[in-house]
């Protein structure tokens, strides 16, 4: 017979499979008695596990949804299952507010991964190909993605390679606070050792990150948090389209379509003013078009521009497509 710690995990694998047991096939199942299976339910209850135990001939064992989320027991394909989506999830950033939700959940997973899991993990997503909507941005290394995360977490130092706007690369050494994912770009929010400052640096930019082991204490960031001090960095450099538009549209709604990649101030209950920073007008133009709102562009000259020839486009487009659909229906 197991002993009762890896008894008990045996026990709650079987439960996680969303079906009910009987307590003799549960005992069989454990090599145990249906008296020592009892304990190890209540075990697992005192654990914050809801295990619903009914009675009768069709009674029986079943774990059901609690208040809490308890730890989860996976077997080695529902891993290499999770490990596959969450790095789909942190490569793709499609779905707004779960990308680094996804960092954080990957990052916990590989830690304990076993080796033989991770190569399989690494060999499914090296050959799929994800379907991504436009321009996904700079594509980054999930290991090197994962590494940060680890040094966010754990406090530790780093050491990289960083290349620059102007090209000029640099070796880095810094204190890293956080990750942060704006305008379909990765940043590292972190204070730099060698500048005695907050920088934030684009992680497409950066190579052959290095934990020291180095530990260290926080520190303040100058602004609320790592969005606001990457999103202040950006609208401060030159060269970018500094869009500002009327959305006719709650605040609240356009937050919850854009609100990861710009600015939204409350006009009234039915409009709001955008604000955003972007290298190019493919972006601001998606994201407008994402608010499912009408809109009325305040700046720069540019986007209407943009816009007008996109429009100009589109209407050339549904136009020959309306002049074959005509004549496929008089053949």
């Amino acid at each position: 017979m197991a002993n009762t710690s890896s008894r008990t995990l045996r026990l709650l694998s079987l439960l996680q499979t969303h079906r009910s047991w009987s307590g003799a096939e549960l005992a069989e199942r454990l090599e145990v008695s249906v008296r020592t299976l009892r304990r190890d339910v209540d075990r697992l209850r005192e654990l914050g596990y809801p295990v619903e135990a009914q009675r009768g001939v069709a009674g029986g064992y079943q774990l059901t949804a609690g208040a809490a989320l308890p730890p989860l027991v996976l077997d080695d394909e529902e891993a290499v299952a999770l490990g596959v989506g969450l790095q789909a999830a942190v490569q793709g950033g499609m779905v707004t507010g779960i990308t680094e939700s996804s960092v954080r959940a990957l990052t916990k997973l590989v830690q304990v991964m076993p080796s033989r899991l991770r190569r399989r993990v690494d060999a499914l997503a090296a050959m799929t190909v994800p379907a991504v909507w436009g321009n996904s941005g700079p594509s980054v290394d999930s290991h090197a993605l994962i590494s940060i995360a680890q040094a966010c977490r754990d406090s530790e130092r780093l050491e990289f390679t960083y290349t620059a706007r102007d090209g000029e690369r640099s070796a880095r050494h810094v204190e890293p606070h956080r990750l942060v994912l704006l305008g379909r770009r990765w940043y590292l929010v972190a204070w730099d050792l060698t500048r005695y400052d907050w920088r934030s640096f684009r992680l497409d930019r950066l190579a052959k990150p290095q934990s020291t082991g180095a530990h260290f204490g926080p520190r303040e960031l100058p602004t609320r948090d790592a969005a606001e001090f990457v999103r202040s960095g950006i609208d401060n450099l030159p060269a970018q389209h500094r869009v500002e538009a009327l959305v006719h549209a709650p605040a609240a709604v356009v937050r919850a379509h854009i609100g990861a990649w710009a600015t939204i101030e409350e006009i009234d209950g039915s409009a709001c003013l955008l604000r955003m920073t972007s290298e190019a007008l493919d972006w601001p133009t998606m994201a407008l078009g994402a608010t499912g709102a009408d809109f009325e562009v305040l700046s720069p000259p540019e986007l209407l521009d943009h816009l007008r020839d996109l429009a100009d486009r589109f209407s050339r487009a549904t136009a020959a497509s309306d002049r074959r659909l005509r004549s496929a229906k008089r053949c």
